[in-house]
């Protein structure tokens, strides 16, 4: 692989180019996280690939190795793994509720206390997310409740 560089006065914009004989998952991948840095995930849904605004998330979820997006009115899957995700999305406010879950702190609506020191929380949509004991703490610290 060749990385070149041009800085020169005449561009306005930057610009990213990327040629390639063909697509593979790992170019997919490199395009997904310079996505990220616009503040888009790429995501795919019945074979159609979408850029959507991570303002529009209310929570990723991984189940059986793969990843799903989910917003207010749909569930897209990602080619990205959580942990790559969570990496590119902790910056923007998302935090991770439990070994297979992401939650954007924005779309938090209620928190209640659960069992074993667990939180029970309603995301905006009405969906309902258990934050892990492990995670509970945090959770708290970042909400400004302890």
């Amino acid at each position: 692989m060749k990385i070149a560089i041009e800085i020169d006065e005449k561009y306005s914009d930057t610009e990213i180019r990327v040629g390639c004989r063909r697509l593979t998952p790992e170019l997919e991948k490199m395009i997904a996280m310079l996505r990220m840095l616009e503040m888009q995930l790429t995501v795919e849904k019945d074979g159609v690939t979408y850029l959507l605004d991570v303002d529009k998330v209310l929570y990723v979820e991984a189940v059986e190795r793969k990843t799903f997006v989910y917003t207010d009115e749909q569930v897209y899957e990602s080619g990205l793994k959580l942990y790559e995700l969570e990496q590119q999305l902790e910056d923007c406010g998302f935090f991770r509720a439990s070994k297979s879950c992401l939650i954007y702190l924005k779309h938090i609506e209620g928190l209640k206390a659960d069992i074993n020191r667990r939180i029970r929380v309603t995301m905006k949509n009405g969906e309902q997310i258990v934050v892990s004991r492990m995670y509970a703490e945090e959770l708290r610290r970042r909400l400004g409740l302890k």
